[in-house]
């Protein structure tokens, strides 16, 4: 391959080798899960004789933005094309960036800016047969609105272009306190089979009751769910058979401090999505 290298910026055109490079570095992602993220997204591309060797995203959330799918063809590596596909990929300004490090970018992430402010731990396997708990119920579409005001609660962006597309993609479950919402989980398809997230309640019991409905309805499907280190939820997600399968290093560059509020992220929509 050679060295003449330009940017474009990334559009459908793109997704078959966008998804090869995916496949390469190892990652589940199938064509309709790059679809769903560069709709969510703006994005560039490195380009070696019309091939796609580079790709990064940018989604915005408001005054949040997160950085993802971040990959670089495997003979292309060593020429600091990371780099120059994220400082590209990043020309948005927002005061807080977040992104997923795998521990092979981190170098590269913190000479960008980037502060490690957590682990991402994921789990998966086969969901094994259980009954679903009293008190959780399938959304309905007139519970969208309370469910990007949760969200944005328990993350401080503001992802409802994201929450209106998973709904439209999949299932949401909720939890309700009377006319009001207490928590909600996403159940969409994804990579080797489903994948249950975001997670949004103001307590692990609620969290866990929440998964617990969404496990009764794949007995012996294949489900991945990616929570954090300070969520708690990994000793719980490991006794329901979704072992530990790795994860990441969460990052964030600028931004205000954490919103005060009961309600907490237990379970990510992606790795690349928070």
């Amino acid at each position: 391959m050679t060295d003449t290298l330009t940017f474009d910026r990334f559009t459908a055109e793109h997704l078959e080798g966008a998804l090869r490079l995916s496949r390469q570095a190892g990652w589940p992602h199938r064509a309709e899960d790059w679809q769903m993220l560069l709709r969510l997204s703006r994005g560039v591309v490195a380009l070696a004789e019309g091939q796609v060797v580079g790709t990064a995203l940018a989604t915005p959330f408001g005054g949040v933005a997160m950085a993802n799918m971040i990959i670089v063809d495997a003979a292309m590596r060593g020429r600091g094309l990371g780099r120059s596909l994220m400082e590209r990929a990043m020309a948005l300004e927002v005061p807080e960036w977040r992104l997923t490090a795998t521990a092979d970018g981190l170098p590269l992430y913190e000479k960008l800016g980037f502060v490690a402010c957590g682990r991402v731990l994921q789990h998966q396997g086969l969901v094994a047969a259980q009954n679903a708990p009293d008190g959780v119920e399938w959304a309905v579409q007139a519970d969208l609105p309370a469910m990007v005001a949760l969200d944005r609660q328990a993350t401080g962006a503001d992802r409802a272009g994201l929450i209106a597309e998973l709904m439209a993609e999949g299932q949401m479950a909720v939890i309700r306190d009377g006319a009001a919402l207490a928590g909600f989980a996403a159940l969409r398809t994804f990579g080797r089979g489903a994948v249950a997230g975001p997670v949004i309640a103001a307590s692990a019991g609620d969290a866990q009751r929440l998964l617990t409905f969404v496990f009764a309805q794949r007995p012996g499907g294949f489900l991945r769910v990616d929570t954090t280190e300070a969520a708690g939820l990994a000793p719980w997600l490991a006794a329901q058979g979704l072992a530990p399968a790795g994860g990441g290093i969460a990052m964030r560059r600028g931004g205000a401090a954490a919103p005060q509020t009961p309600f907490q992220c237990f379970a990510l929509a992606a790795q690349a999505l928070g």
